[in-house]
């Protein structure tokens, strides 16, 4: 396999996984947590979507829980009350052992989350990724990725370290589909002088050379 997600996530204490809405960040975040816990390590998925309360990483709790994965999610998550809002627990993305991983919710508006704890992040360590899909139409073009990678950065005070290439279209993902997304990744990345990290494929394609993960996250319809 090429690169893996734990290999990733290992690198800082911190994983923020960062980008456009509909990019597939929650899924990430979320396979990101199964493959440190499959290597044996400990981690923390914390769940920092204050936009949009309908694709949360608190969906897989349970799943998670019974891995051994910690969970930080807002109180009221998933009730009818679900209103923006931190984690209760919030500070042990910094202080909990092992790794933490930040689902955070979709563009600048999602990411401004992160730049009330700037100076946290940079003290305990982190490494954020921005997660781009060359099929959703606000972001297909590598240009208009920049930009939003650009906002993203600024209004979060944090820097991104590479991207991570999660093109697809959901259940009729093929391995072209996959292949087809690679070019434009690599040229976002040339664009904005980060390094391609790993593109991903869905367990049904498993194409050599990506990083193959679950499809875990609830849909649209």
């Amino acid at each position: 396999m090429a690169k893996g997600l734990s290999e990733l996530a290992e690198r800082a204490k911190i994983t923020v996984v960062s980008g456009p809405f509909g990019a597939g960040k929650t899924n990430i975040a979320v396979n990101i947590a199964l493959a440190l816990s499959a290597n044996g390590k400990n981690c923390r998925v914390a769940d920092l979507d204050t936009v949009n309360p309908y694709f949360r990483s608190a969906d897989n709790e349970q799943m998670l829980a019974a891995l051994g994965v910690e969970t930080l999610i807002p109180e009221f998550a998933n009730t009818n009350v679900d209103i923006p809002a931190l984690p209760r627990d919030y500070n042990r993305i910094f202080t909990g052992e092992g790794y933490s991983i930040c689902d955070v919710g979709g563009d600048a508006d999602g990411a401004s989350v992160l730049g009330v704890s700037h100076d946290d992040y940079l003290e305990a360590g982190y490494a954020m990724y921005f997660v781009y899909n060359r099929f959703r139409p606000l972001t297909a073009e590598p240009a208009d990725a920049l930009e939003m990678l650009r906002h993203i950065e600024r209004v979060s005070g944090l820097k991104f370290r590479g991207i991570i290439n999660n093109s697809n279209l959901g259940a009729e993902t093929t391995a072209e589909t996959v292949r087809e997304g690679i070019p434009f990744a690599n040229e976002l990345a040339a664009a904005s002088g980060l390094p391609l990290e790993i593109t991903v494929s869905p367990e049904w394609v498993s194409l050599p050379g990506t990083a193959v993960i679950k499809d875990i996250t609830k849909k649209l319809f």
